[in-house]
């Protein structure tokens, strides 16, 4: 979650540290420092909120050097304070850190009894104490270091730097995801690869357990055994990485807009050329598939939930969908003859990452849907498949989740393909369908201000319900994180028949409810459900298609009616809408639309 940048360069390295942590903003932090060796003396600067801030500092206290460390910190332990900011310094080593050490409480009182105290809430400056002490017992650094890594339990990735040191970075990455970019004369280490993408283009990843001993003339890595390895070096390209808002005001409404074209991008990789059937890898078929499991996070999740009903309706294959911090600690049984299907924007997602570890072995393909094919999680799949969304860098998923869903829906064709369901006049009919997703897309992008005028009536709101039946149902709950993220309206999602169980008790007039409801085979049974909402006081406002709109007549306070989409594609036409309403009720607002409060963009840690 937190964001990571070492630099061993020619030049000076303060400005270059900061502006590398400001690739990484889309994380999500809350404090951000800086550490340099200069001369041989180690030094920091930290600061509480934005980088900015963090700028501010060093133009009136500059520092020096040109081998450095920087961090954006997500609070875990301990709040958001300068003291508890990362770089931690503990005599001549200053540590940086994403991740949870589990045993610093007693690793803590173990570094007291023998002289050694915190003076931070952190579990961070642990590491940093423990290095002290192995050098003050006489270890250099990269002994110290290594001693230092074999008393951690839980899930890390760290950089080292120390004093009198100024050509040496020690990374370490086990559980949370770090990279090594390669120079001329210089090295550097990062979270990912945008944050190293202004500086090199050539990129070798850390693998599970891997540390490295970085110096301007490269890296020697180990693995988790000690043992000296070589781990492939990539080239990058700069253009896929790049972040800008290119004359969007909020990088989530550029990428909300980017949508249509991405989704094209993504059915011209997967589609033949002739648009009439699928170009899936060979390692994709289900005929001998009895059963998908699949695991996500959540958005994410979300779009699973979708690709179930997608899944069990079109190719008869049963599917059982898992939200993965929940998933291992079940211990689920899981069939030799199942599919484990991971899907993941980051492909870092901590808990994903760990139930993928727990499905290896158990079923018989371990698959990622992801948008970073050199991420942990499509490195240790067996087979990976990429939704091809570009860089997303507003926290909240707009792009990333409609991509997923494509890609979800192209293999639900495939398996009922496979499988005998469909046959090739009628799989090359929903293909088709799928060639008009963008230019549908496009037609729901064009009611931005339609949508912006029932933002309005929204920003008012304490609650707000969305409903759903069928593939709506998830889609509601989607609808509704993502006015909770933006905005911090309280929201749910509901299947809509579920409304006389219980949340109808909420209903006033106070309680906007909105309905997503096109002309399906549900839509008589979503519009009774609308009709109770109105009988008892409540705002509805219904999201439907011509069809549906003539149906309901002006029983909604407010109607939205988008183009008639074949049905196996509206939960990814609706969710523009839905994306679209978060993001203007948060603009009139005026809360962070593209890093709202709390969050952070790629979960790393439990």
């Amino acid at each position: 979650m937190c964001g990571i940048v070492g630099i061993l360069g020619a030049h000076e390295v303060a400005p270059l540290l900061v502006e590398a942590l400001k690739r990484l903003e889309y994380r999500g932090y809350d404090s951000a420092g800086i550490a340099t060796v200069h001369h041989g003396r180690l030094d920091r600067r930290r600061a509480v909120g934005k980088l900015v801030n963090l700028s501010d500092l060093l133009v009136h206290d500059p520092l020096p050097g040109k081998a450095g460390i920087g961090h954006t910190r997500w609070a875990t332990h301990g709040a958001a304070t300068v003291t508890n900011a990362h770089p931690h310094r503990a005599g001549p080593v200053a540590v940086v850190h994403n991740g949870i050490i589990e045993n610093f409480r007693e690793l803590r009182a173990e570094l007291a009894a023998d002289g050694y105290h915190c003076s931070s809430e952190t579990d961070t400056e642990i590491v940093a104490l423990l290095a002290a002490r192995a050098l003050a017992r006489g270890l250099a650094p990269r002994a110290a270091a290594a001693e230092t890594l074999g008393r951690l339990r839980g899930a890390f990735a760290l950089l080292f730097l120390f004093e009198g040191e100024d050509d040496l970075l020690i990374a370490a990455r086990r559980g949370s995801p770090l990279a090594i970019g390669h120079g001329q004369g210089e090295m550097f280490v990062g979270s990912d690869a945008i944050a190293l993408a202004p500086l090199t283009d050539r990129i070798t990843y850390l693998e599970e357990g891997d540390w490295a001993v970085v110096t301007r003339a490269g890296a020697e890595i180990r693995d988790a055994a000690g043992r000296q390895v070589h781990r492939a070096t990539e080239r990058i390209e700069i253009d896929a990485v790049r972040i800008e808002k290119a004359g969007h005001r909020h990088f989530m409404a550029k990428e909300i807009a980017e949508q249509p074209s991405v989704i094209a991008d993504a059915l011209r990789h997967y589609l033949s050329d002739d648009g009439l059937g699928l170009a899936l890898p060979e390692a994709v078929d289900f005929r001998a598939v009895e059963r998908l499991t699949i695991v996500a996070c959540g958005t994410a999740f979300y779009a699973g939930m979708v690709a179930k009903y997608w899944f069990e309706r079109i190719a008869g294959l049963p599917v059982e969908v898992d939200i993965a911090s929940e998933f291992r600690y079940r211990e689920p049984p899981l069939s030799a003859h199942g599919w484990a299907v991971l899907v993941s924007q980051s492909g870092e997602t901590a808990d994903t990452l760990a139930a993928l570890r727990y499905a290896k072995g158990k079923v018989a393909r371990v698959v990622s849907v992801v948008n970073v094919p050199t991420s942990s999680i499509a490195r240790e799949s067996d087979l990976a498949l990429p939704i091809l969304a570009g860089v997303e860098v507003s926290v909240a998923s707009s792009k990333g989740f409609t991509c997923q869903l494509t890609v979800l829906a192209l293999l639900a064709l495939k398996a009922a393909s496979d499988r005998g369901r469909l046959s090739p006049e009628a799989l090359a009919d929903r293909l088709a369908g799928l060639r008009a997703l963008p230019g549908l897309m496009n037609h729901a992008l064009g009611l931005s201000r339609e949508v912006a005028a029932l933002a309005q009536g929204l920003a008012g709101a304490q609650d707000v319900l969305f409903l759903g039946r069928g593939p709506m149902y998830p889609l509601a709950l989607e609808a509704a994180l993502k006015l909770k993220e933006l905005s911090y309206i309280h929201a749910e999602g509901y299947a809509a028949g579920e409304l006389k169980h219980g949340p109808i008790a909420l209903i006033d007039a106070r309680v906007p409810v909105v309905v997503l409801a096109p002309r399906d085979d549900l839509f008589d049974k979503t519009l009774s459900n609308m009709h109770e909402v109105i009988a008892r006081g409540g705002r509805a406002i219904l999201i439907t298609d011509p069809a549906g709109a003539a149906a309901a007549g002006e029983d909604a306070a407010r109607t939205l009616v988008l183009p008639e989409a074949p049905e196996m594609l509206a939960p990814i036409l609706y969710a523009l809408p839905a994306q679209l309403l978060a993001y203007h009720t948060a603009v009139a607002k005026g809360t962070d639309v593209d890093q709202p409060r709390n969050l952070a963009k790629s979960v790393t840690v439990e």
